[in-house]
């Protein structure tokens, strides 16, 4: 398989990761509750080992800019559908310009490449 096909397939694992966490800290009640801290660890700790396993191949801006963004989406979205939280327009139009820049990065910049 090829070295940067690889990188985002790690990178995609280490942002699932990362969702994963994040939605296990929202249930941890701030450390409170061992079991869902317990896990929220294992998947902060995954999420950043398959980061750096893309990090072989991939420029760290570009990499992280991904993991960010991608990763901002998928819990605002968890936030929503999972914990009923709302989002108003500003910060559905900020999450936008976040993917926006992401794109931009990744289609027209020559560092990703």
């Amino acid at each position: 398989m090829k070295p940067y096909l690889l990188s985002y397939l790690a990178l995609g694992g280490a942002i699932l990761c990362e969702v994963a966490g994040s939605s296990f800290l929202q249930k941890s009640a701030q450390f409170t509750r061992p079991g869902p801290t317990a896990i929220m660890a294992v998947f902060y700790i995954a999420s950043f080992y398959l980061l750096s396993v893309a990090l072989r191949t991939l420029p760290l801006g570009i990499a992280y800019a991904v993991w960010g963004g991608l990763g901002t989406v998928l819990i605002a979205l968890i936030s929503v559908f999972v914990f009923r939280q709302t989002l108003d327009a500003m910060a559905i139009l900020g999450i936008a310009m976040i993917v926006g820049g992401v794109v931009i990065m990744n289609a027209f910049s020559s560092v990703s490449h």
